[in-house]
């Protein structure tokens, strides 16, 4: 469709007359954007939706542009189970059918997972999109978007498992007795001898003809009616190769007097063995695409069935875990997992977060302590409080994230689906002609047949449709085991090419659990009261220094009283009254450009946070935050691949400057906003540079948002997280080392598969064809062809596959 139901955004920073100009210009000329409207008194932008419209395309361009927008009515997102995939060409015709469903923004299939994911308007007719689905012969099954995993190759494996044993049993006789016949003549002329030429032929009719009908059903079951509908796919390829062969074989056995004498030769065998080394080789995928979706599958596993809920009355009663809501007290024995999010009520024991976070030893946990859902507790008795239950879990949540990743499709996915959608009639093209040309050039119909046989058979599409999205698949789901959850797949391709990398100071290379080290109160004001204020100021912020100082306040017996007006200035401080005054506190460069004279640095390499009263300079606290454990060996990792690392802070420059040194680095700026942070993203990005930027706080979230690639800390505020492409479960620096190797093993995967996948048809089809014979070679033989295709999306699936052994050394 071309144009749909508008979109409206919050947007951020509208200031004049100006900013609605530039604001409307940016979201223009962003693809799929077919109008922008930007309101500046109401603060609200309106976007009507065109063909390829993308809702993370218009957040990251209007971040970048200076104008972040929040949308007001996200558009409706639908996840099924697509049945009938085979090749690169299903994904385009199913993408192309759902597209064609009024109400429709987007729709992307996903080969490797079988899974299509629609978004649109909110009265989109979802029996619309299965009735249009079933039309083109890709049923769909609606998924659960949390709880409901998408089929990875379990289930499937099974039916292939039988069907090939079954056209096994069917084909070893048929085999053996042509090709043994061809390879012994003593064995020939025994059944020549026994049953007769005709009779032979007779036998292996109906043993081929039941291995088609029978366990080969299925590639005519999907493949005529593709052909029918004038849209051939891979099984109509194995349809009209087993087929031809299958016919031929017949006319020659049943009406000989209808076929030249030289053309007389019957190819049973090959139409058998093509039908059953495809049906191993779909056996063989099946079964590796099951362990490429092992990881998900394993999170989704990591939740126990039941709960054990604790009445008021003090008894535990065991229930299902859709019975537990939030509020309830549940009781964690020794060695269990834990059912769902919760707060510690009392005892003390040792979780064991590896599964979630990467972090290899056991946390301690006591009353207060946050408890997550799917965690193996130690060796103590726990009871918790329920905080977040089924959905809503951060499990859920993970899991979320990587089937979303797995289900994006990277750039280079659009061109080969291109590609494999005309495919399949460019393979019909050149069997046809090269049948043609060769009963022409040898006079040999039989061998013509041999050639359009081995051409329509050895050319494999689905190995190239495959190639990046099992790698995906798979790469999502080893990184998800690593503690690294990419929240899109292409975020996979973007790290690759990051050049360089800008990490926050506090709480990113630094523990963000800051203490106030020193007090220093000017002539006005003493120590306590100075203290007194600040905390009065920080009292309603989750900023770490904020935290900070508050607590060193009630550590003294202080009350902090309460303010009125408060004034927030992300990155750089708060403005608030009290008793009729002005109150500033914040950075050297925020109370300097609110006109308060702030004397020279008075304690050098610690965290300064300033106050005034009026213009009045009152005094500076100071602070110190310890560097995290691996934030040296994670900056020189980074530095070994080549990559840059810089440092964007809002602290002063003396701690900026200190924990810089201290790293190796030289890059560097101090006292930023997160204005100036974005500013510079684009003066890097202006170099040539490809950025990531690693953050954890409230003020990183527009700036993780302009980045190439925003990673957060999953430690962070859920803002933070939901504006980065890449999620750290523990927090630690070493994630962002582990999330670039995953996303270079990953992309290497990729190009090993495209290499192989377009490499294989551009190289056999020829020799199919027959260009080895026009120089003196042999023919390709079709059952060598069939073998060839199912051992191409094999190969490639376990490559894939191969990544699941990924390790990754900080």
């Amino acid at each position: 469709m071309s144009a749909s139901s508008p979109m409206r955004y919050s947007v951020d920073n509208l200031h004049c007359g100006g900013c609605v100009s530039r604001a409307e210009a940016a979201l223009s000329a962003i693809p799929g954007v077919a109008a922008a409207q930007v309101n500046l008194v109401t603060k609200r932008a309106e976007v009507t939706r065109g063909r390829g419209f993308d809702a993370d395309a218009v957040r990251v361009a209007m971040a970048r542009a200076g104008y972040p927008v929040t949308p007001l009515d996200a558009p409706r997102v639908l996840r099924f189970a697509v049945d009938n995939l085979s090749c690169g060409s299903c994904v385009s015709r199913a993408e192309t059918a759902l597209s064609a469903v009024p109400g429709v923004e987007t729709a992307q299939v996903n080969l490797a997972s079988r899974r299509a994911e629609v978004t649109g308007s909110d009265d989109l007719d979802i029996a619309q999109l299965r009735a249009r689905m079933q039309a083109a012969g890709y049923p769909l099954t609606p998924l659960d978007s949390v709880t409901a995993p998408t089929p990875q190759g379990g289930d499937d494996a099974r039916p292939y498992n039988r069907a090939f044993l079954v056209a096994l049993a069917l084909t070893l006789p048929v085999f053996i007795s042509e090709m043994g016949g061809h390879i012994i003549p003593a064995f020939h002329r025994w059944q020549m001898d026994t049953l007769g030429m005709t009779p032979l032929r007779v036998v292996q009719f109906l043993l081929t003809t039941a291995v088609l009908i029978g366990p080969g059903h299925v590639f005519f079951q999907r493949g005529v009616p593709a052909l029918l509908r004038g849209a051939p796919e891979m099984n109509s390829l194995v349809v009209l190769g087993a087929g031809t062969a299958w016919a031929w074989s017949s006319l020659v056995t049943f009406a000989p007097g209808l076929v030249p004498e030289t053309g007389r030769h019957v190819y049973f065998e090959a139409a058998a063995v093509i039908v059953t080394l495809i049906l191993l080789g779909r056996w063989l995928e099946a079964r590796a695409r099951g362990a490429a979706g092992a990881a998900i599958e394993g999170l989704m596993a990591l939740t126990p069935d039941t709960a054990l809920r604790v009445s008021p009355d003090g008894t535990e009663v065991e229930v299902p875990m859709e019975h537990v809501q939030p509020g309830d007290v549940l009781r964690l024995r020794p060695g269990a997992r834990v059912a769902v999010d919760g707060v510690v009520l009392s005892g003390a024991s040792h979780v064991d977060e590896a599964m979630l976070t990467g972090e290899p030893l056991p946390v301690a946990k006591g009353q207060g302590d946050p408890v997550t859902a799917g965690t193996i507790n130690g060796n103590g008795l726990l009871a918790y409080r329920a905080t977040a239950v089924g959905g809503d879990t951060v499990l859920a949540r993970i899991v979320a994230m990587v089937e979303d990743a797995q289900a994006t499709r990277l750039p280079i996915q659009s061109l080969i689906n291109r590609v494999t959608g005309v495919f399949v009639p460019i393979v019909l093209v050149i069997a046809s002609v090269a049948a043609l040309a060769w009963s022409v050039l040898a006079g040999d119909v039989a061998q013509a047949v041999v050639v359009a046989v081995s051409v329509l058979i050895i050319a494999c599409p689905c190995a190239m449709g495959l190639a990046t999205p099992v790698s995906v698949l798979v790469g999502t789901g080893r990184a998800a085991e690593l503690g690294v959850l990419f929240r899109r797949g292409d975020a996979l391709q973007g790290l690759s090419r990051v050049d360089l990398v800008a990490f926050d100071k506090t709480g990113t290379l630094t523990e963000g659990k800051p203490a106030v080290t020193g007090i220093h109160p000017s002539r006005d004001i003493s120590a306590e009261d100075l203290l007194r204020l600040a905390a009065a100021l920080e009292r309603g912020s989750e900023h770490p220094l904020a935290r900070a100082i508050v607590a060193e306040a009630g550590s003294r017996g202080l009350h902090a009283p309460d303010v009125e007006g408060f004034e927030s200035h992300p990155g750089a401080g708060v403005i608030a009254t009290l008793d009729g005054e002005t109150l500033r506190l914040g950075s050297r460069a925020f109370l300097s450009s609110q006109g308060v004279a702030v004397p020279d640095d008075v304690a050098p390499g610690a965290t300064q946070v300033h106050l005034a009263r009026g213009a009045l300079y009152l005094g500076c606290l100071a602070l110190s935050d310890p560097l995290k454990p691996d934030a040296e060996t994670a900056v020189a990792n980074l530095m070994a691949r080549g990559v840059e690392v810089a440092v964007l802070s809002g602290d002063g420059t003396g701690p900026v400057a200190a924990v810089a040194e201290r790293l190796g680095v030289t890059t560097y700026r101090a006292e930023c906003t997160p204005a100036d942070k974005r500013a510079a993203l684009e003066h890097w990005r202006a170099r040539g540079l490809k950025v990531a930027f690693v953050g954890d706080g409230i003020n990183d979230a527009p700036v993780l948002a302009a980045a190439d690639v925003g990673i957060a800390l999953g430690t962070g505020t859920d803002i933070a997280m939901e504006a980065a492409q890449v999620v750290l479960a523990s927090g630690a620096p070493s994630g962002v080392v582990a999330a670039f190797e995953v996303s270079r093993r990953t992309m290497r995967n990729i190009a090993q598969n495209l290499f192989w996948a377009f490499g294989y048809n551009v190289a056999l089809i020829p020799v199919a064809a027959g260009v080895l014979a026009l120089f003196g070679g042999p023919f390709l033989n079709p059952m060598l062809a069939a073998g060839a295709m199912a051992a191409s999306s094999v190969l490639v699936v376990g490559n894939a596959v191969r990544l699941r052994r990924m390790e990754v050394r900080p």
